[in-house]
């Protein structure tokens, strides 16, 4: 039928009931997806901990993060029926996931040197810088656009980041190097989070934690080699902190974070990512009685209120059928 003959757009009851589902239906995915991320967050929160724990260098802690977070990937998988793909998703997007793989090796590599080099703070300061990097990509690239309100939404969260690990930032010349390598891990983290959600588009959790964890391990695992860095802890408890951040942090957290990516738009995936140091901060007061001054306590408070907001903005979207 030729576009002169066709029948007025208008819906039918219908349309517009299966319309509205299909809205509620995202809304609730937005829902689950968010909470999966702010689980996985706070999962994440107790990396800088259990990297300051270990007697490893920088490079074998990142390469033993990954490898051990592979068997709980296999049993992820066993429990999934060995059905990698979604149904009718198509093939895996395999250059998602090798560059997945590759910016995750990277962002191990200069974040556990960062840890190591500064204060923890300093580490997490620098790194939240990843939200910004994501919503520009993501708008350059694949056309996320940012509102006003959630822009907003988002800086609030920010700011209360800053709060959150200013009280405890320490500028000094020996800790110059560090600094650095922590700002730029939030390029690697940033380029990471687009790869997995670019991937997520065809290719289910799991698969795409399996191909990019056993990539970024071989990465690691060559530059271990390479630096003639020691690869095994020297007693059995220090093998505790990296079994720590390969099933807690890494399967369950960055697990998390792939699931979530699935569903939630990448620049609002790596703003609710900000309870990361709200969570790192809380642990330090309790396990090794860190001091949270009333400035941190308002930095964690604004972080959530943001996240909170660009979640009910971003749902509000959806609900209205807006892009």
């Amino acid at each position: 039928m030729s576009p002169d003959h066709q029948t007025p757009d208008v819906p039918t009851s219908l349309e517009t009931a299966a319309a509205g589902a299909g809205q509620s239906g995202d809304a609730r995915s937005l829902v689950t997806g968010t909470v999966v991320l702010a689980i996985a967050a706070s999962l994440l929160g107790f990396a800088p901990i259990l990297v300051k724990l270990s007697d490893l260098g920088p490079q074998p802690i990142a390469f033993w993060r990954l490898a051990l977070a592979l068997p709980a990937f296999a049993v992820w998988l066993a429990l999934a029926n060995l059905r990698p793909v979604r149904a009718a998703a198509g093939r895996p997007n395999y250059v998602a996931l090798g560059l997945a793989g590759l910016f995750f090796a990277g962002d191990l590599a200069f974040w556990h040197a960062g840890i190591k080099l500064t204060t923890a703070a300093n580490a997490a300061l620098l790194s939240n810088l990843t939200p910004v990097i994501v919503a520009i990509a993501a708008w350059v690239l694949f056309g996320e656009r940012i509102s006003l309100r959630l822009a907003l939404a988002g800086l609030v969260a920010m700011a209360g980041a800053v709060l959150l690990a200013a009280a405890n930032i320490r500028i000094a010349p020996e800790r110059l190097v560090g600094d650095l390598l922590s700002a730029i891990t939030a390029l690697w983290y940033a380029s990471y989070l687009l790869s997995v959600q670019r991937a997520r588009r065809t290719t289910s959790t799991v698969l795409v934690m399996i191909v990019s964890t056993a990539l970024a391990a071989i990465i690691s695992l060559a530059v271990t080699l390479v630096l003639g860095d020691t690869l095994f802890p020297a007693t059995l408890a220090g093998w505790l902190p990296l079994i720590g951040l390969g099933i807690v942090v890494h399967a369950g957290g960055q697990g998390g974070v792939a699931f979530g990516l699935g569903r939630v738009p990448a620049a609002l995936a790596a703003l609710i990512l900000l309870i990361q140091p709200i969570v790192a901060a809380i642990a330090g007061w309790l396990i090794f009685g860190e001091i949270l001054v009333f400035s941190q306590w308002i930095g964690a408070g604004l972080v959530l209120a943001g996240v909170y907001s660009a979640q009910r903005i971003r749902t509000a979207k959806i609900r209205r059928g807006s892009p």
